[in-house]
């Protein structure tokens, strides 16, 4: 049978990694529980045992977005930045370089730390959480499959903005290695909004500037300018929190404290 079109090797192994059965992912991708077998052998991916009824599924904390605490804001700026909701499965992913942060997710989200295979098309470590209730939770928050032109700005309880922000800005923020400026880049002009407004709350010098990619997408960077503003962003994103943070981030937005 004909495998459905859009469907790549890669899609079927996060399908099967994330615990689904053959035959919930057959209708899914269009192939055989044999023609399934293939692609994961092809790619040696373990193969478990298959048995009838439910199938395995990972460990997570279900409830992890329902209540908000400084780790759960942080994972879902993260998130907002560097996450994806899946579009066929009912799995997100988180994506990092830094595999220390990967595991704090996990930990913070009591979830087995289950990575999808690399490749030639994917090189950083990619994080796999499978949950419909977590994906129904994110919906909630308008965070949802292809988000990056439509992402919202969460409504975030004020005391936990610091490590929501912190969150965003590990996740797709760029800090100047002199410490003088840091941006955030995203491609929803209602989520840039959001940010620039925090920043604003919080007096610090910080301004929006809009660009066309050569593909024509529209992006929108917010910038936080001048030592005595990025201290000020540094002082307040700190302060609630462990050692969950982008080490290298924090050093350059704290080079001018005091």
């Amino acid at each position: 049978m004909p495998r459905n079109k859009g469907i790549t090797d890669e899609m079927i192994i996060e399908m099967y990694k994330s615990g689904m059965s053959y035959k919930e992912m057959m209708p899914i991708v269009g192939l055989s529980s044999r023609g399934i077998y293939n692609v994961l052998s092809k790619h040696n991916v373990p193969i478990r045992k298959q048995f009838s009824g439910q199938p395995r599924k990972h460990k997570v904390n279900e409830d992890f977005f329902k209540v908000w605490s400084h780790e759960m804001a942080w994972v879902l700026g993260l998130f907002v930045t560097d996450g994806t909701v899946n579009g066929h499965t009912h799995s997100i992913t988180f994506s990092q370089n830094d595999e220390r942060i990967l595991k704090l997710i996990a930990k913070y989200m009591e979830a087995d730390y289950v990575l999808m295979s690399t490749g030639k098309t994917r090189t950083v470590p990619t994080l796999v959480i499978n949950s419909r209730e977590i994906k129904k939770d994110l919906a909630a928050m308008g965070i949802t499959h292809n988000k990056s032109l439509t992402l919202p700005f969460p409504k975030v309880p004020e005391k936990y903005l610091s490590s929501f922000i912190r969150g965003v800005i590990d996740g797709d923020g760029w800090v100047q290695d002199r410490g003088y400026v840091m941006n955030v880049t995203t491609a929803s002009i209602d989520f840039a909004k959001g940010i620039i407004s925090v920043f604003i709350s919080w007096n610090l010098r910080t301004e929006m500037s809009y660009e066309l990619t050569k593909t024509g997408r529209e992006i929108y960077r917010v910038w936080v300018k001048g030592k005595e503003s990025i201290s000020m962003l540094s002082t307040i994103i700190y302060s609630n929190c462990d050692d969950n943070y982008n080490y290298k981030k924090r050093e350059r937005l704290s080079k001018w404290i005091k």
